[in-house]
């Protein structure tokens, strides 16, 4: 199979989706793998060590949509790309397609083939290609919200961790999945006060029994978020509904309750973002305020750690990418459980059911044309 791999051009995405390592991989499987110059710049990766490991170099996003089988991003394709998308065509990257209405239409009018990272599922309901950027994600959160709670950045000023005859902060974490159980290690570490709240009762045991002393397990209702906002000096929004649009569980109500100064973290923003409030922002203008308190919601978080993201992302991605290519997609969809959630888009049909259901379209189950 030839597989395309792109300069990643959201903007302030230094990321990529294959290393060298990778591509050296994809070549001993027989299959062609052509890259955008200067797609691995931002990861630290050159051109030339691509080519050494056999990528052949490509100067246009245009060359490689209009050779490859299977296209490979670690965003989603963006507005200038979605007529570059041929029918048939492997387009497997993260694609959010739930918070994206334009791109799920574009798509469909493609009749290409989507295939997302995010819904790739493993049969203990796990997401396999998500949990190493959610990882990051969940790290990066606690990190850039202490950030935002110094007053240079428009904080109240407070220390998350404290020092000896002063209170550490107060840290609420929505959602007790990979990215809040990473924010609650990070935040934890600092040794802020820190409330994890879910709804699962039995992920609350489990975060019980692992979690130090300073991390407080509770239910997730409308009233105990409501209540610990009003304590909070750092809110972390951690919710995911795999495939589907994020539920608003944070109110603008809410938040003019809030402690003037607070600093709030939507992780979920990729699928519409958990506040109500939520809009996407950069890494370069990451903020925006709210009834005086500071909301961060850049959608692409992991890319500001480009290098270890990458890392991190080729080691998931690579063997899906590997048997995909190797079986093209229907084969590699009916003998392998884990990739057919993956499927979203199949040939001018929504074969996933929160992107259906976020925009009132016909859903197809994947089983009918598998």
């Amino acid at each position: 199979m030839i597989v395309g791999v792109l300069k990643e051009i959201k903007p302030e995405e230094s990321r990529v989706c294959m290393t060298p390592a990778g591509v050296e991989v994809m070549r001993m499987n027989g299959h062609t793998v052509l890259l955008e110059q200067g797609a691995g710049v931002g990861s630290g990766f050159p051109d030339e060590a691509y080519a050494k490991a056999g990528a052949e170099l490509i100067a246009s996003p245009e060359q490689i949509y209009a050779r490859a089988e299977m296209i490979m991003h670690v965003k989603e394709p963006l507005e200038s790309e979605y007529g570059l998308i041929r029918s048939e065509q492997i387009i497997f990257t993260y694609l959010h397609l739930a918070a994206e209405e334009k791109l799920t239409k574009a798509m469909l009018d493609s009749n290409c083939i989507g295939i997302a990272y995010e819904t790739i599922q493993k049969t203990d309901r796990s997401l396999p290609l998500l949990t190493p950027m959610s990882e990051v994600a969940g790290r990066m959160a606690i990190q850039e919200g202490a950030k935002f709670l110094e007053i240079p950045y428009g904080g109240q000023g407070v220390l998350l961790g404290g020092v000896p005859g002063v209170d550490p902060g107060t840290v609420v974490i929505i959602g007790g999945g990979v990215v809040g159980t990473n924010a609650a290690k990070m935040a934890c570490g600092l040794g802020a006060k820190v409330y994890v709240l879910d709804m699962n009762l039995d992920r609350l045991r489990y975060l019980s029994d692992v979690m130090p002393a300073n991390c407080f397990l509770r239910m997730s209702t409308p009233a105990t978020i409501r209540e610990l906002l009003r304590q909070a000096d750092l809110v972390v929004g951690a919710v995911l509904v795999a495939g589907a649009k994020a539920p608003k569980l944070v109110t603008t109500g809410m938040i003019r309750e809030m402690k003037k100064g607070s600093v709030m973290v939507d992780v979920a923003i990729d699928q519409g973002g958990c506040f109500e409030c939520s809009r996407p922002t950069t890494h370069s203008n990451p903020v925006f305020h709210q009834d005086d308190v500071v909301i961060y919601c850049v959608a692409n978080m992991p890319g500001a750690v480009a290098k270890t993201s990458t890392l991190a992302l080729t080691n998931a991605t690579l063997p899906y990418a590997v048997e995909i290519a190797n079986k093209g997609w229907q084969r590699a969809a009916r003998e392998n459980r884990e990739i057919k959630p993956g499927l979203n888009i199949v040939a001018g049909k929504v074969t996933c059911k929160g992107v259906a259901d976020a925009f009132n379209l016909d859903f197809t189950e994947p089983d009918r044309i598998l």
